[in-house]
């Protein structure tokens, strides 16, 4: 898989908004890197990166970033090694003996949900529940008609959707102006695609994918829970895996689920949604510090810690 977090188009991205990012690459490794500010200073951070094709490629990748750290004055490295020559399982006593260690948070999901594409696609609705693979069969006959669009003016359409959502839910979407920027860099560049269900031509459901070489990304999804009961978010999602499935991709990545220990987290609902697709989890090594001025970073560590005894 070709994580879309480590591309080119993702570096476009965060260029447009105003973010220094650096790109390296060497024999059997490469990265892209995020200038960031946190409290201890500033940070280079690889978001799922960096990649490598081995336990040696990723080493020449780190020492790279290390270079690349204290060149730019930074406090620490953060990364997330999902494809650098070890497993999940693997990871963490590799990296603890390199000098790191566990980031206070993951900033990108360390479990996945992955539906592979290869074969026919009726063998991907195969894998489905029963009612998506009827949902997708039959919505038409209630009126509801699924279009992609790579105008990034009708981004506004999601952000209608995501609005509502939030106000129902009790939660904080990314900001509209962060979305919007996105949207002007990826769909022109045929990087994302909008998909819009609507009903009678009006828009009832909205999602946003981004796509890699062999990977789309379901990165952003919301509806109109005034037709709810139509459930069209279902069809939708379907639709944009037969399109991913019709351009050539191999995979489409349905983004951060629940561990299956944990019934109170706060994504099982979105966990229970994603499975019922079909797929397999994925499990990545999760975010990871490497400390360059590492006086700073104690002290940073420190008032982390006290930060959070005064809260509890």
């Amino acid at each position: 898989m070709e994580f879309f977090l480590q591309t080119p188009a993702w570096a476009a991205v965060q260029r447009s908004l105003g973010r220094r990012v650096h790109e390296q690459s060497g024999p059997g490794w490469s990265f892209l890197a995020i200038e960031e500010k946190n409290p201890a200073g500033k940070v280079i951070y690889a978001p799922y990166g960096p990649v490598a094709e081995s336990l040696e490629a990723f080493d020449a990748a780190t020492a790279a970033l290390v270079r690349l750290a204290k060149a730019e004055h930074a406090v620490f490295i953060r990364m997330e090694p999902v494809q650098a020559g070890f497993t999940a399982a693997d990871a963490g006593p590799i990296l603890r003996g390199r000098g790191m260690r566990p980031a206070p948070v993951n900033q990108q999901p360390e479990l996945s949900w992955i539906v592979d594409l290869e074969g026919d696609f009726k063998d991907v609705l195969a894998g489905m529940k029963p009612t998506n693979r009827n949902l997708y069969r039959n919505i038409h006959k209630k009126g509801v008609t699924f279009r992609a669009s790579q105008d990034p003016a009708e981004i506004s359409v999601l952000l209608h959707f995501l609005h509502l959502t939030a106000a129902r839910n009790g939660f904080k979407p990314q900001s509209d102006e962060y979305l919007t920027q996105v949207a002007a860099s990826l769909l022109p560049a045929g990087a994302g695609t909008l998909f819009i269900a609507e009903l009678e031509g009006k828009p009832i459901a909205a999602a946003f994918a981004y796509d890699s070489a062999d990977t789309r990304v379901y990165a952003h999804a919301a509806l109109d829970d005034t037709h709810r009961k139509l459930s069209a978010g279902i069809p939708l999602l379907v639709t944009l895996m037969a399109d991913a499935k019709e351009k050539g991709l191999k995979h489409v990545d349905l983004w951060g689920v629940a561990p299956e220990d944990q019934p109170d987290h706060k994504w099982a609902g979105f966990t229970a949604f994603k499975k019922s697709f079909g797929g397999r989890e994925v499990s990545y090594p999760g975010t990871w510090d490497l400390p360059v001025n590492k006086l700073r970073y104690g002290a940073y560590q420190l008032a982390r810690a006290l930060r959070d005894k005064l809260r509890r």
